[in-house]
């Protein structure tokens, strides 16, 4: 019974005032979602890297012959039927981060510390906005976001926030240029919008994320603000071309505004020369803004920080623990050179947040961010970082590195693999080339490194993704799994090799 006696399954879960009661129902229940998750780690992650099914039959075997969600329930049903749902529907059907041979886009196994401070950071339930809300929420967050900002390195004064992910913290980021920098450059110290807004102009290169443009477009900027540059040979922005664009906008009586660098693109983990163009930004009168949502992670290292220079130059970062740093779904940062921009940009006075006494000054999150309440996101972080150390971290990172140049080198040598491009992280994009591809119709070998890959998917050896570079398709194995070694690197080449075969019979008898 619930506590006004209406019936319900399992009522010691919902019920839990009395330790004597439900202590043990808890415990047992715990246990069991323990199992449940360890059954898929061993039952399934291990097993493959991702399910053989293609989207629609995934559809079909997930919500049945109506291929439509159900309706809601409209009764309860006892845990032990929940968890059973579970291992039937959900659990055959996810990608296997775990898996060693997933090299996948972005998206590494937590760590066992990671999810232990998720479970934690759930039954404390602490809401990160105002602090009466979540005290240790607010100060262990202050904590976290101190160490992300030694890394990052942008030294006395800066600040900075935790969000859901790079998406959220690039459209801060630019939300902040916008409030604060261009407001600046128009001297009226007002947030610009609407037709204040008109021939803004943000520089960022091909090869940037996708959410800079819709963040762009979420606040309000027109259609061509952001000018896409193109990278060089290695897929990184250079600042020549950026001033010359930049040049020819203030020439045609337009606003340079910002730019927007990547440390560790998507597409190949390609580094811009952020150094140069910082001092670009700064001769310019410019933001800068650097995306290293995945590629801050190699600032853990003494030995791989120099792969992505410069980011204590910038005016803001994005940061992604949720990426290199290993850890659970979700936790994204933003960090700034000055504490007073993000608050300058974000700041409202809610009449019901307002009881806070001044001379407190406590530390409301609600201030620096465009949510509200926020999950407790710093405390899997806090306790992975307290494990591990820097140290241990950074071990995790540079061995990815390292495998990725295994990887690299290997393919590089071979005379039926093409590599795309020399590493500067973790990413590694190549293609198979078998015998006779030059002989082959323009599409042909691009066609051909799509079913290479769904083979793969099919055989469940490794996992691989494809991406396009230069108008043409290439495997792409993002290596930031901490648990592969050369053994794997190894399986998935000569896996490649193995499934050439049957893929060109499949193509010779289309």
């Amino acid at each position: 019974m619930t506590p006004d006696g209406f019936p319900v399954p399992d009522p010691e879960l919902l019920d839990i005032r009395d330790a004597d009661r439900s202590r043990a129902s808890l415990e047992r229940f715990g246990a069991a979602i323990w199992t449940e998750a360890l059954d898929w780690l061993y039952h399934e992650a291990m097993v493959r890297p991702i399910q053989r099914e293609s989207y629609p039959d995934s559809r079909g075997r997930f919500f049945g012959p109506s291929n439509e969600p159900a309706p809601a329930p409209d009764a309860g049903s006892p845990s032990r039927e929940v968890l059973a749902e579970f291992r039937e529907r959900v659990a055959p059907m996810t990608f296997n981060a775990q898996f060693p041979g997933a090299f996948s886009y972005f998206t590494p196994p937590p760590l066992a510390m990671s999810i232990g401070g998720e479970v934690l950071a759930q039954w404390l339930h602490q809401g990160v906005d105002v602090w009466h809300a979540g005290p240790v929420g607010a100060f262990v967050e202050e904590e976290v976001v101190g160490w992300l900002r030694t890394l990052v390195g942008p030294g006395p004064g800066s600040w900075g926030v935790l969000t859901s992910g790079g998406a959220m913290a690039n459209l801060m980021a630019l939300a902040v240029a916008r409030d604060i920098h261009l407001a600046r450059i128009r001297g009226d110290g007002i947030p610009p919008r609407g037709a204040a807004l008109e021939g803004v102009r943000i520089y960022a290169s091909d090869q940037t994320h996708f959410s800079v443009e819709r963040g762009l477009d979420v606040l309000g900027f027109p259609g061509g603000t952001l000018r896409v540059i193109a990278s060089d040979d290695r897929f990184r922005l250079q600042s020549g071309p950026v001033a010359d664009a930049i040049a020819e906008d203030r020439a045609a009586g337009l606003t340079p505004l910002a730019i927007s660098a990547v440390a560790g693109s998507t597409n190949t983990g390609s580094v811009d020369l952020v150094v140069d163009l910082a001092g670009l930004a700064r001769s310019e009168g410019l933001w800068l803004h650097v995306d290293a949502a995945y590629g801050g992670a190699a600032r853990l290292s003494p030995r791989d920080a120099a792969r992505v220079p410069g980011l204590e130059l910038a005016d803001s970062v994005t940061v992604d623990p949720h990426k290199w740093f290993f850890q659970a779904y979700d936790i994204g940062a933003l960090l700034v050179r000055r504490r007073e921009d993000l608050r300058d940009t974000f700041h409202r006075s809610p009449e019901y947040y307002a009881s806070s006494r001044p001379q407190d000054e406590p530390l409301n999150w609600y201030e620096y961010s465009i949510e509200g309440t926020r999950r407790f996101r710093a405390l899997k972080l806090w306790m992975s970082w307290k494990h591990l150390g820097t140290s241990g971290l950074a071990s995790l990172v540079e061995s990815n590195d390292d495998l990725a140049a295994y990887l690299a080198a290997g393919l590089r040598d071979a005379p039926d693999f093409e590599l795309a491009v020399e590493p500067e992280l973790s990413v590694v994009c190549f293609r198979h080339l078998p015998e006779g591809w030059e002989g082959w119709p323009p599409g042909r070998l691009d066609a051909y490194q799509n079913d290479l890959q769904r083979a793969l998917e099919l055989d469940g050896t490794a996992w691989v993704s494809v991406t396009t570079l230069r108008g043409h398709t290439y495997l792409r194995a993002g290596v930031v799994n901490y648990l592969s070694s050369a053994g794997e690197i190894d399986g998935l080449v000569a896996a490649l090799r193995r499934l050439s075969e049957g893929v060109l019979e499949q193509v010779d008898h289309r």
